[in-house]
């Protein structure tokens, strides 16, 4: 039996995170975990320095991604990808159009805040990434610094977040186009914090999994901070009976998110096993969307 604890669901700066990729590793070292998954949103810039300071620090690593996709409103679906293969052609080109996507996507919301009388540049907010990957984070930091809102919380219910007045609709991959992304990379497509999807029972949200397995779906993020008892039950128990792997992760992003601590997802933790059980089937022989 496998001891210790991990975190399958971690940001950096690559993305939304405000810990650099080794930084992640360091502090994984730090809170007493055994391992970690660096899943980045739609990009794999920091899996090689993350790797290495995982290595330094003698810690395990599975290099992931997460990936955002199109579901109805008022739910998010998000894809966990593990073990890919960063080389992946297939996969370098899905990730290069949504990065593209993103960067016209900030001077749009720049301009949609200029409009509602925020006093905010592009430049002042490339300042506050500091070379990093520019995102909505670094707008809110903006906006705190020039008071036009009272906390990071507060910019995004303002203006940033899903349906505030200055937000910007981000482009999606369909659920299949990511699946078989994934598998082209060798990797093993999860199913994250499925609460975030917002269904409205149980038998909604088994109809999701089920088109998703049909797709190629491996595993489901049972542990996350967004998961309460109940959730994690409900997960735990479509895991089995749907042959899926477990996963679990705090969905960490640094200071962006205060209360989430990096190896604890709403005061539970994530066991060493599902690591390994994610690695025992990436040594598998290669599925496909077909099974």
């Amino acid at each position: 039996m496998s001891t210790g604890f991990v975190d399958l669901h971690t940001h950096s700066t690559a993305s939304d995170g405000t810990f650099a990729p080794d930084a992640v590793a360091v502090l994984a070292k730090q809170s007493g975990l055994v391992g970690f998954a660096l899943t980045d949103h739609d990009t794999i810039d920091g899996l090689e320095d993350a790797e290495r300071a995982a290595h330094e620090h003698r810690l395990e690593f599975v290099p992931g991604v997460e990936l955002s996709c199109q579901f109805p409103h008022p739910g998010t679906l998000h894809l966990l990808a593990y073990c890919i293969d960063p080389q992946s052609s297939r996969l370098r080109d899905v990730l290069h159009r949504l990065i593209e996507a993103r960067d016209a996507r900030n001077p749009q919301m720049i301009r949609r805040l200029n409009e509602l009388g925020v006093a905010i540049t592009m430049k002042e907010v490339e300042d506050a990434a500091g070379g990093e990957v520019v995102g909505r984070p670094h707008m809110a930091a903006v906006l705190l610094r020039k008071g036009y809102a009272s906390s990071v919380k507060d910019a995004f219910n303002k203006y940033l977040g899903q349906g505030a007045a200055a937000y910007v609709e981000k482009e999606r991959l369909s659920p299949r186009e990511a699946i078989e992304a994934v598998l082209a990379a060798g990797g093993i497509p999860t199913l994250a914090h499925p609460v975030q999807l917002r269904t409205e029972n149980d038998a909604q949200l088994e109809r999701v999994v089920k088109d998703l397995i049909d797709l190629g779906l491996q595993g489901i993020e049972v542990i996350h901070s967004d998961h309460d008892a109940a959730d994690v039950e409900r997960c735990t128990k479509l895991a089995a009976r749907f042959n899926l792997l477990k996963t679990g992760g705090s969905d960490f992003h640094g200071i962006n998110k205060k209360e989430i601590q990096l190896g604890l997802a709403n005061g539970r933790r994530i066991p060493r096993q599902f690591m390994d059980d994610l690695l025992a089937r990436n040594h598998e022989p290669a599925r496909t969307a077909n099974g």
